[in-house]
């Protein structure tokens, strides 16, 4: 048996707040992550700030930590937290954009103009005047020239460096950083013999290559390591658990902060293929006329046969204005498609009205809908509407907590969303918020092939509780939850942790939600609509 020994950082946790340097606030290590936690705790405690009213409730719905708490309502108070949404989720990872956004909160800092120009920072977003603000100042520089980096974890080494030029503090030299060093506590416990599957192999090649091989220069440690670790998550053959490389972490289609660049069009790797989950309205992609399910095999004449998901994702990317030629599969049938490339913004939520009736459009469930949602429908409420259409196509899903929140808008507080069964866990997800619509409101529910993850949990709850009729086609079915775990060198692990049911229990993976109304989709009417706007009169 092999002895580990890890080494633990000492937190301490003071219960008033008072002025301090970096070094004794934020404590971890230079390559860890920090959490957002920490950061508001140390930010609040340098500016030496104290909250106004103790016993104002905090808007989260997850209760803060009483050791955070203090931190926590002298930021809220400051309207530094917004960024967050309805959970503060203290334990995750913050990204540096939203660090500066909590710093220009508290100093109370704006910018007179924003001049800034980077693909991952729109002039429009909550964050762009913090960005500004520490370009102008000089509280950090972007890690490329037209790639702010606004959504890369903040390491240990960037916060304190951050922090010191909030506050005007000199950085620590080396030297005296040995003085002030993190207290340390070392545990030694004793672990399996084969910690990694083949590791005695793996250790023996490496060395035997390293010793004995005879072109040395074509040995990259980088690239060798990556390549066994997509080698060990591709052992899993589960399409939605990859690994990404740094500059993947950095381009991952998928933001949840309401921006998709490319052709438009949600993504994922289903067996080995580059698959749209659904286009985006009014995207390049819709415009081209994809549609969910469509295959794509080829980018430009070049076969995306064997290649990783995110390999397959940069060959559609491309610069803004060029056009992508696609292959695409359908229905057997294969066709060539050109694409214009364009950088999308997402509007997530669109509100129609249809004489009395309201028809939400809910492009995805991200933070925009856990912010807006709420107060949209109690506007909806007060205006009188007879019914309510909830349009769920092509929405190929997002967080989960925004499904919650979109249900609660519906059914009596404390009614049952989903059942969440991780490993070893199970769980009821509940509505934590009053409804906004009342139950004699008629609902229906748009979806189509095109609706999956959390559109399903929302049109499987409420079609279990029989409090809306579902209108369209079968949905998607991808009924597994996943989780991005972020890796100190910029590389990150999206990885499936668990799998829901419906409130009845039924399973949605590889089958979907049927909806109680068939109504196939057709070119030149939306009978779909058509058909949920007779439901709801």
């Amino acid at each position: 048996m092999k002895r580990l020994t890890i080494i633990l950082a000492v937190f301490l946790f003071p219960i008033q707040i008072f002025a301090a340097s970096v070094t004794e606030t934020l404590r971890v290590g230079d390559e860890e992550i920090v959490t957002r936690g920490q950061f508001i705790r140390s930010a609040v405690t340098l500016l030496d700030l104290t909250p106004k009213h103790i016993y104002k409730e905090l808007p989260f719905t997850r209760p803060v930590p009483k050791a955070l708490e203090p931190y926590v309502r002298v930021a809220h108070e400051r309207g530094a937290l917004k960024h967050f949404g309805e959970n503060l989720y203290q334990a995750q990872k913050i990204t540096r954009g939203e660090a500066l956004f909590i710093l220009a909160r508290l100093k109370g800092e704006r910018p007179n103009d924003i001049t800034m120009n980077f693909s991952d920072v729109h002039k429009d977003a909550l964050i762009a005047p913090a960005v500004q603000v520490a370009i102008d100042k000089g509280w950090m520089e972007p890690v490329r020239e037209n790639i702010f980096g606004v959504r890369r974890a903040l390491t240990g080494r960037e916060g304190k460096l951050l922090l010191q030029r909030f506050i005007g503090e000199t950085p620590v030299s080396r030297r005296e950083k040995q003085e002030v060093d993190i207290p340390t506590i070392k545990i030694s416990f004793e672990s399996a013999e084969e910690m990694i599957p083949k590791q005695d192999i793996l250790r023996s090649v490496w060395r035997i290559i390293n010793s004995m091989y005879l072109r040395e220069g074509n040995i990259d440690e980088e690239e060798a390591g990556y390549q066994a670790v997509e080698a060990l998550v591709n052992s899993l053959k589960d399409p939605y658990t990859t690994f990404l490389r740094p500059i993947q972490t950095e381009e991952f289609s998928t933001n949840i902060e309401g921006e998709i660049s490319g052709i438009g069009a949600q993504v994922e790797f289903i067996d080995g293929i580059l698959t749209i989950l659904a286009p985006l309205p009014d995207s390049p992609a819709e415009k081209a006329g994809l549609l969910p399910g469509d295959q794509v095999l080829q980018v430009d004449d070049v076969s995306l046969n064997g290649l990783g998901f995110m390999e397959a994702v940069n060959h559609v990317r491309g610069p803004q204005g060029s056009e992508a030629k696609l292959l695409i599969r359908r229905n057997g049938g294969e066709f060539t498609v050109m694409v214009k490339r364009d950088t999308i913004q997402v509007p997530e939520i669109k509100l129609e009205w249809v004489g009395d009736i309201p028809v939400v459009k809910l492009v995805q469930f991200g933070r925009t809908t856990e912010r807006e949602f709420r107060e949209l429908m109690q506007s909806i409420q007060v205006k009188g509407a007879r019914g309510v259409v909830l349009d769920l196509r092509n929405n190929p899903g997002g967080l989960l907590h925004a499904a919650e929140l979109v249900v609660s808008n519906f059914l009596p507080l404390g009614s049952k969303v989903a059942t969440i069964a991780s490993t070893g866990e199970k769980r009821d997800e509940i509505t934590r918020d009053p409804p906004t619509i009342g139950e004699n409101v008629r609902m229906a529910i748009l979806i189509n092939k095109g609706s999956a993850s959390a559109s399903e949990i929302v049109a499987g709850a409420l079609q279990d509780h029989k409090r809306a009729t579902l209108v369209g086609e079968q949905t998607f079915g991808k009924g597994t939850v996943q989780q991005l775990v972020d890796f100190t060198d910029g590389s990150s692990l999206k990885i499936t942790i668990a799998e829901w049911t419906t409130p009845n229990g039924r399973k949605i993976e590889g089958t979907g939600i049927t909806p109680d109304i068939v109504v196939e989709s057709k070119d030149d009417r939306d009978e779909q609509l058509l058909k949920a706007l007779e439901l709801v009169r």
